[in-house]
């Protein structure tokens, strides 16, 4: 029993941490605590997990080094990075259907505001 007790926290922790994860990195280009959520992920799996402790790690060594080389670059490739994530957050955000809900609520009749996905 106590091994089988054993084995269901280690499968449970493993959806939990992997779920919370997964969530992180559909948040990360979107504002709010993306890589924050990722980082929880990987603290939850940690718990059981070696390889999760190891990743943890080498991601909020990558994480600094990425934010650290960014604060040092040109604000002209900043403003390029912010573009770019803002692009990527508006063509999910279409590709979602966002678009042609608000469209359909608000009865605008713009056919292009509906996403291909869900024509």
């Amino acid at each position: 029993m106590d091994r089988l007790k054993r084995h269901s926290k280690k499968a449970a922790i493993a959806v939990s941490g992997g779920l919370v994860v997964l969530i992180g990195l559909v948040l990360v280009p979107y504002p709010g605590p993306g890589w924050l959520v990722v980082f929880a992920g990987f603290a939850i799996l940690s718990t059981e997990f070696e390889f999760a402790a190891k990743a943890l790690e080498w991601l909020k060594h990558r994480y600094d080094l990425w934010t650290n080389w960014l604060q040092r670059q040109h604000i002209a490739l900043r403003v390029v990075v912010i573009a770019a994530t803002g692009l990527f957050i508006l063509a999910t955000i279409y590709l979602l259907n966002t678009f042609g809900i608000i469209d359909r609520v608000l009865n605008l009749q713009q056919p292009w505001l509906v996403s291909p996905l869900f024509k």
